[in-house]
């Protein structure tokens, strides 16, 4: 089964349509105001109201309060949340419908016991980053290994030139991508989106 594709950090309406036009299954908004993609909700809302029912809409928050999550969630029509920052695993708990996905950092020797004490049903792994909201860098991807692959999402650093290595190697549940696919921060290269999206799902 090809991997499942999340193209985050989207800002304009045309890239959201162009990532699902091409193949993605999943658009990423982010919602951390310390982002260079940092969006509004308005701006969100207008994004959703464009995509196909079907398209997973992920909204990327970071240590937010849980009001405010739900209150952008509703707004905005999310599909799944990405808790991107230090929540504990009672934060990620008790969502209903919406899917949730928690963001950890690196792929050390410890990386499982952490994933295993978040009850979600994805883990996404990115690099180590004295930030928050995505690193954009790579990391020793054989660490993630140590994560079921069907709970696996996998980011950090992923390009068109190096993603097919990395799902042939770990062939996790989705990979993940924002700066790998930009021609500027928030706004992305749809070539690069095209092949990016072909290369993940022919590997």
């Amino acid at each position: 089964m090809p991997v499942k594709v999340k193209i985050c950090g989207v800002t304009r309406v045309a890239d959201a349509e162009a990532a699902v036009d091409l193949g993605a299954d999943a658009v990423g908004l982010n919602f951390y105001g310390g982002s260079p993609r940092c969006i509004a909700v308005g701006a969100a809302r207008a994004i959703r109201s464009r995509l196909p029912a079907t398209t997973c809409v992920v909204g990327v928050f970071v240590n937010a309060p849980r009001e405010e999550i739900g209150a952008v969630a509703g707004a905005v029509g999310l599909s799944a949340l990405q808790l991107h920052g230090d929540e504990p695993p009672e934060a990620c708990l008790g969502w209903g419908d919406l899917v949730v996905i928690k963001a950890l950092r690196g792929g050390d020797a410890d990386v499982a016991t952490r994933a295993a004490r978040y009850g979600v049903r994805y883990v996404l792994l990115d690099a180590a980053s004295a930030s928050y909201g995505g690193s954009g860098r790579r990391f020793d991807w054989r660490g993630a290994g140590a994560i079921p692959r069907e709970r696996l999402v996998l980011a950090g650093g992923l390009t068109p030139e190096n993603v097919a290595d990395a799902v042939r190697l770990l062939r996790p549940a989705a990979v993940d991508v924002a700066s790998g696919v930009e021609a500027a921060p928030g706004r992305k290269d749809h070539g690069r989106l095209k092949a990016f999206i072909e290369a993940a799902k022919t590997a």
